[in-house]
C-alpha cells in the first residue's frame, strides 16, 4: 500500500537546466576578473608610492650602538657639509637614463669626542627637500658612523640631488668626513662611485 501512494505522490525535483551550470560559470568568470583587477590595482597603487614612504629610515634604531648620549657641554664648534648625490644619471647621449642607489654615511673621525649630527636633509635636483632624517640631534661615537640608504626605485632625487649633513661638538675636534656611495648598473655593466662632501662653512667656535 505504501509502495502505491509513494508511487502516486509528486516528483517536486527539478532537474537542473543546462544553462544554470552555463550561468554560474560565466557569474565565476566575472567574479574572478573582479578579483583580478582589484589585484592588479593595488599593485599598482603600492608600486607607486616613494620608497620611503614604504620603508622610513629610522637612524635612532638602526645605528643604536654607533649613538651615546649628547653632550651636557654647550657645543662650541660646529659646521657643516653638502654632498652631491646622484639617484639617477643620463647615459648614451642622453636617451638611456641609469638609476643607482644612494649610501649616505656619516664618520665621526674623532678617536676621543663625540660629534652631533644636527640634521641630515635630502633634496631633489630643483632643491627641494625630499626627506628630513633626524627628528632631533644625535651623538655619534668616536670613531663611528650613521648611514641613510636610498634605494634604486626611490627616484625622487634624480641627477642633481643633494644631502646638507650640519654637525656640532663642544670642542675642536677632527673635521667629519661625510660622503656618498652610489651602485647600479645597466645589462652586464656595473657601476660604483664615491661623492665627497664639502664644507659649506668652516668650523668655528660661536
Amino acid at each position: 500500500m505504501m509502495s502505491r501512494m509513494s508511487s502516486c505522490m509528486p516528483n517536486w525535483s527539478v532537474s537542473p537546466h543546462p544553462r544554470d551550470g552555463l550561468r554560474r560559470g560565466k557569474r565565476a568568470i566575472r567574479h574572478m576578473r573582479i578579483v583580478l583587477w582589484l589585484i592588479a590595482l593595488l599593485g599598482s597603487f603600492a608600486s607607486a608610492l616613494p620608497a620611503a614612504a614604504q620603508s622610513k629610515v629610522n637612524i635612532e634604531q638602526n645605528f643604536a650602538d654607533s649613538l651615546t648620549a649628547l653632550p651636557k657641554e654647550e657645543l662650541a664648534v660646529a659646521g657643516g657639509f653638502y654632498v652631491p648625490a646622484y639617484s639617477s644619471v643620463a647615459m648614451s647621449q642622453g636617451k638611456l637614463r641609469v638609476d643607482f642607489s644612494v649610501t649616505l654615511s656619516v664618520h665621526n673621525a674623532s678617536e676621543t669626542q663625540p660629534l652631533v649630527v644636527k640634521r641630515i636633509a635630502y633634496f631633489d635636483t630643483a632643491g627641494k627637500q625630499v626627506e628630513s632624517y633626524l627628528k632631533a640631534p644625535v651623538a655619534l661615537r668616536p670613531l663611528a658612523t650613521v648611514s641613510i640608504f636610498i634605494p634604486t626605485d626611490d627616484v625622487r632625487g634624480g641627477t642633481g640631488a643633494n644631502f646638507l649633513v650640519d654637525w656640532a661638538a663642544t670642542g675642536e675636534i677632527a673635521e667629519p668626513v661625510v660622503e656618498a656611495l652610489m651602485v647600479g648598473g645597466v645589462a652586464n655593466a656595473h657601476y660604483a662611485f664615491i661623492s665627497q662632501g664639502r664644507p659649506t662653512r668652516t668650523a668655528t667656535k660661536k
